[in-house]
Order: structure tokens, then C-alpha cells, then sequence
């Protein structure tokens, strides 16, 4: 392992029903009558990284935030940075451009507001920027984020854009602006394009798989990767959604392995926030109030 490299940990703050698995199942018009986990699930993470002096990217869902702001004053007092994962948790494609233009600038003031400073990443509810909602970077871009990490180059069934950049890189929106993307990390393996990056694919694969594949990343490669969680992966006495055999797989397979393979992942890799893993690959420069692709 390169141990010099030092890769993005990255947190969906949302709720175990809010998840879109279960969107047939759970209306959002319910969620006020759902006894909510994710404040004492966050601020387990929280714990855990702090005991490994680890900084991190939450991004917040709006509606999490709207409700428990000082967990999201709290994240950023820790040194977390704090970006956005839009206000309802709808995918991106099933949503009107006014739609979402709408909640992108309603949950990037909701957070700017709590936390007095600028947020300048997002992350799409189940990575939902796709072919065909690309048209969303450029609302990204006007709304004054200064980049993305929603788009996942692998096949799926819900997202993905296979023939996408893998690593960082500035994407031309299709209105010709630009804004950094920072893709969920696949591993090519066998002539596939295998998702790596965390979440299902974390509790899916057994461990020295995962710890392989990001090895081979940082040798063969000499790239950073980027890990994601959802507080929800590190509580396995969460209540049982009815949905579909393979929804339920998705979301509950081997939750109760979860926690322990997150901390032999934060022992085996380095890791620091999205803007910080930005500025330390060389290619871009930044502070909390800004980032760009660096020039010349």
C-alpha cells in the first residue's frame, strides 16, 4: 500500500427510511411519523473517527439538516466538511429541472445558514446524475457549488455513466461550464468495471476483497479512492421495511459486519475530506471558501 495517498471518506447523512430502496414502500409525506435514527447513528461516526483523529465529508441530506441543525453544526465544529446531498432524497431524473433547482438552492442556503460558511460539494440521492440528467450540473454550477461527487462510472440498475472518467477530473456541463467531478471509485477487473466504492458493495464483498481492490487502485494506479457510508450501515437493530426480496438484500445484508470492517478500513487507509484529498492531489487549489482546477 502507498501510504502518501490519502483518500476521500465520505457520509450520506440520511435516515434508514429514507433511503430510495425503499421509495415504493415509504412516502416522504410519512417520514414526520417515523421515529428518526439518524442523529444517534451520525454521532456514532462522529465518535469513531474522532478516536482516530480521521476528518471527513458528510453530505447532509435538507431534510435531516432542517431538523437536527445542531448535528450539523456539531460535524463542522469537529473540522468535518460539511456539503450537500439535496433536501428530499428523490433521484435526479425523476424530478423536473425546477424541481430540483428548487431543493438544490433550498438545502445549500439551509446549510451555508447553520453553518455560516460556504458548502461547495454535492452528492445526488443514489448518485443520479446519469446520461440523462446531466442537465443538473449545470444548476450545480449556478447554484455556486464548485463540485460533484454523484456520478458512479459502472452499470446499474438505478445509476451509473460506464464510460465516465474514474478518477477526478473538471466536467464540462452541457451548457459548457465546468465543474469538478469527483466519481464514486470502481476497480477494473476482468474487463468490468467493478463498484468499489462502499455502501452495499462494502457489506456485499468480503473485506480482503475490498482492501485488495484499493491497494491495487493506489499501486497500479496511483490514485486516491473515495469511500462512502450511510450512518444507517452501522445499525443493525434498525426497524425491518417491508419492499422487494432484493431491496431488503441490498439494505440489511450483513449490517451487523458493517462497523467492524469500517474500523479495519480506517486502520489500513489514510483518509481526510473531499476538498482536502482535492488540493493534496496537486491538480487543484482551494480553501474552505473556494476550490478551482489549478492551472499552467
Amino acid at each position: 500500500m502507498t501510504d502518501k495517498l490519502i483518500n476521500a471518506l465520505t457520509v450520506d447523512v440520511e435516515d434508514y427510511f429514507q433511503v430510495s430502496a425503499f421509495s415504493k414502500n415509504i412516502s416522504p409525506c410519512d417520514w414526520d411519523s417515523i421515529a428518526p435514527r439518524v442523529e444517534q447513528n451520525t454521532h456514532n461516526l462522529l465518535d469513531m473517527f474522532a478516536e482516530k483523529n480521521i476528518v471527513a465529508t458528510f453530505f447532509v441530506l435538507g431534510w435531516v439538516a432542517e431538523r437536527f441543525p445542531k448535528l450539523v453544526k456539531k460535524i463542522n465544529e469537529l473540522g468535518h466538511e460539511v456539503a450537500s446531498h439535496g433536501y428530499s432524497h428523490q433521484l435526479i431524473y425523476n424530478q423536473s429541472r425546477d424541481v430540483f433547482r428548487e431543493e438544490t438552492l433550498r438545502s445549500k442556503e439551509l446549510l451555508e445558514n447553520i453553518i455560516q460558511k460556504p458548502v461547495l460539494g454535492y452528492r445526488g440521492a443514489s448518485y443520479s446524475i446519469t446520461k440523462q440528467s446531466e442537465w443538473a450540473l449545470d444548476i450545480l454550477f449556478e447554484a455556486g457549488f464548485k463540485y460533484d461527487s454523484s456520478i458512479f462510472p459502472v452499470r446499474h440498475d438505478r445509476y451509473g455513466i460506464p464510460d465516465a472518467p474514474r478518477f477526478p477530473y473538471l466536467a464540462e456541463t452541457p451548457q459548457k461550464n465546468k465543474i469538478i467531478e469527483f466519481p464514486l471509485t470502481s476497480f477494473k477487473i476482468m474487463g468490468t468495471q467493478l463498484p468499489i466504492a462502499g455502501g452495499g458493495y462494502f457489506r456485499l464483498f468480503p473485506y480482503w476483497f475490498t482492501r485488495f481492490a484499493f491497494n491495487k487502485i493506489h499501486e497500479t494506479e496511483n490514485r486516491p479512492f473515495i469511500f462512502y457510508l450511510h450512518p444507517w450501515e452501522i445499525d443493525p437493530k434498525q426497524p425491518r421495511i417491508k419492499g422487494s426480496l432484493l431491496s431488503r438484500f441490498r439494505h440489511y445484508n450483513n449490517l451487523k459486519k458493517c462497523k467492524i470492517r469500517l474500523n479495519r478500513l480506517l486502520n489500513d487507509f489514510e483518509f481526510s475530506s473531499v476538498v482536502d484529498v482535492l488540493t493534496k492531489s496537486g491538480l487543484y487549489v482551494g480553501t474552505d471558501d473556494d476550490l478551482s482546477l489549478k492551472t499552467g
